[in-house]
């Protein structure tokens, strides 16, 4: 379970995330904000928890209030200054009253922030999609919905938002739809605040009622991540604070063992220097990670995320082509027939050639290229192009992990000509797996993977793990692969020690995108809303994967392709009947992707292959379905 926490000695309240570290959050408690907390926490019960901006399924409300014994309760805040400006509502035949605002004789549209909408649409969801098992009728009693504004009068609010109090029907029970002003926040009013908090039982709600709940309300873990420093050992720190006498350094690794870290850093370190860095990779999901690396690693400086350059492969050619008027030439290669041949050939040579006659390209101090299993000599030549002289060249690769078979273009030949001397830097030890995983991980590579191209994960812990590990396989003989899929998803929060999985820690990766998108529909008819990539148009796509990102508040879900290089510690993983050397591969990819955490962490794997029925039986859960 998260820490329990409090601001006042002894009183055993369980607050997410911890009080400890609301300093740290992205989105920073406001003034008001701060003074109901202040008020929830001195005031209530200890057996109420609170949860200070749930990801509840992308809603995000101020405060949730939670207590076995009495109900829940969610409050909007707003610091607003109803004397700031004109505001108003205005009465619609049909339709919610419309909140409006006036400044300098403009009127504007408010409905947006209107907080009478918002608890209204918390409230229902509350009942209808996280607490299913609540009584119909009665159990809506178990759900106060509120609004507090903190440098408003009471009078002011209800005369402003009595239209939509009405066009709600919270004015016929108000117990359950309070609002309340700087009054009752000054006096520590709770009558006022939470009139349903002087409740000492309930007929309607209990204990595994709140189990329904928590899993929407903890604190993801990706949250928490965001806010912790990284740590790294002597060698991996040597890596990120040198650089070789060339300015060239390739670093490969297993899985987990902190490659994409040191990149990550050593942009950040770079930066501090004063060095203009450019940052690449195959995949545009991957983005995302490296930014949130770098900033932990500068101490959550902004300006790793501006002041570096961030850019896929092919993205970056894109701004090459524009950056040389060859727009045109551009457009030519895309609408060739053989796009594979294009994008992987044609453009970069495109490129090569636009960079080599260019007299005034933008140079960078320093390149660092993330995937370099997936790159090509020829790719890797072109970047080469834009490096100032004396400059620092950064390839970090995996191939164990080559899922497009390209990793073999890299001969010792090849290496030679792209600068590299010398040995690799090695990183042998795998940091993000727990010690079960990363057993059967090594165990699946020993069996499927090419001996030659295999990098093994190793341990690297000195003695043995206590954080728990969920391992379950489930060899799937059915057709309705979709729908298995869904019922992982769902059934991760209602199997043993799903008291501490967050909902918005759950990822789900599957091998197509047709098979994805269906996955997600099936979600989205049980009201759990997820960010995804599984577009079929392939421009929605990629703009889906230029918005993937761990911090949304949403289930994600994505293709393997897309995940490689990120972690999670909740897994659902799907894996077809086709399975190929690249398949293989790219189950590996999936496999690896697990972070070990205190709180425990969770894989499932579904395949509807056969050929790994005998692999899937060594692992701890193992299940047949038809």
């Amino acid at each position: 379970m998260q820490e329990r926490v409090s601001t006042t000695p002894d009183n055993g309240r369980f607050v997410s995330p911890p009080v400890r570290d609301l300093a740290r959050l992205r989105q920073p408690l406001t003034r008001g904000e701060k003074k109901v907390l202040d008020v929830f926490n001195q005031c209530l019960s200890p057996k109420w928890e609170i949860y200070i901006q749930p990801h509840l399924n992308g809603l995000r409300p101020d405060f949730v209030l939670l207590n076995p014994d009495v109900g829940i309760a969610v409050f909007e805040v707003k610091d607003w200054d109803l004397s700031a400006m004109q505001y108003g509502v205005l009465a619609r035949e049909g339709k919610a009253p419309l909140l409006w605002a006036e400044k300098d004789g403009t009127r504007f549209s408010l409905q947006k922030e209107n907080p009478i909408e918002k608890i209204y649409l918390y409230r229902k969801e509350l009942f209808e999609i996280y607490c299913p098992r609540l009584k119909q009728g009665a159990g809506f009693a178990a759900i106060t919905a509120g609004v507090i504004f903190p440098y408003c009068t009471q009078q002011q609010l209800l005369t402003l938002f009595a239209p939509s109090l009405e066009y709600r029907e919270m004015t016929k029970f108000p117990a359950y739809s309070p609002i309340s002003g700087t009054e009752s926040i000054n006096f520590a009013d709770l009558d006022q605040i939470f009139p349903e908090s002087k409740r000492r039982t309930s007929q309607v709600m209990n204990e595994s009622l709140t189990k329904d709940l928590r899993n929407w309300l903890l604190e993801p873990d990706f949250s928490v991540t965001q806010r912790t420093p990284i740590e790294l050992d002597k060698y991996q720190l040597s890596l990120i604070t040198s650089r070789t006498q060339s300015g060239y350094r390739r670093i490969r690794g297993a899985a987990g063992s902190g490659k994409s870290l040191i990149l990550a850093a050593r942009a950040a370190e770079l930066l501090k220097q004063g060095k203009r860095v450019l940052v690449v990779t195959f995949n545009i999901t991957l983005l995302h990670y490296l930014m949130d690396v770098a900033v932990r690693y500068s101490g959550g400086s902004g300006k790793t995320r501006t002041n570096i350059t961030w850019l896929n492969f092919h993205a970056w050619c894109l701004r090459i082509c524009m950056d040389n008027d060859a727009d045109a030439e551009y457009k030519a290669i895309l609408g060739h027939a053989n796009r594979h041949d294009s994008l992987n050939v044609k453009l970069p040579a495109l490129v090569t050639s636009l960079l080599s006659d260019a007299v005034d390209s933008e140079l960078y101090d320093a390149v660092l290229v993330d995937e370099g299993q997936d790159f090509r000599p020829l790719w890797w030549d072109a970047l080469r192009l834009v490096c100032k002289p004396g400059g620092e060249m950064l390839l970090v690769a995996d191939e164990t992990q080559d899922i497009y078979g390209t990793a073999s273009s890299w001969t010792d030949e090849a290496m030679t000509g792209a600068g590299f001397s010398g040995p690799w830097a090695e990183l042998g030890g795998s940091y993000r797996m727990p010690e079960p995983a990363l057993a059967l991980a090594a165990n699946f590579a020993a069996h499927f993977l090419p001996e030659g191209a295999r990098i093994v994960p190793r341990s690297t812990q000195m003695v043995v793990a206590l954080e728990p590990c969920y391992l379950r396989w489930v060899q799937y003989a059915g057709s309705d692969d979709a729908q298995i899929c869904c019922d992982e998803i769902l059934g991760l929060f209602t199997r043993a020690g799903s008291e501490r999985l967050s909902v918005a820690d759950a990822t789900f990766l599957c091998d197509k995108k047709s098979l994805g998108y269906e996955v997600i529909s099936l979600l989205g008819k049980k009201g759990i809303r997820c960010v995804h990539t599984f577009d079929q148009d392939e421009k929605e796509s990629r703009r889906q994967k230029v918005g993937f990102y761990m911090g949304d508040a949403r289930v994600k879900a994505t293709t393997l392709h897309s995940f490689k290089g990120w972690e999670a510690k909740t897994l659902v993983v799907y894996m077809g009947r086709n399975i190929t050397p690249g398949a293989l591969a790219l189950l590996y990819t999936g496999l690896t992707r697990l972070k070990r955490h205190p709180d425990g962490s969770y894989l499932t794997v579904i395949s509807n292959s056969n050929k790994l029925r005998e692999y899937g039986e060594s692992w701890p859960d193992f299940v047949e379905v038809n």
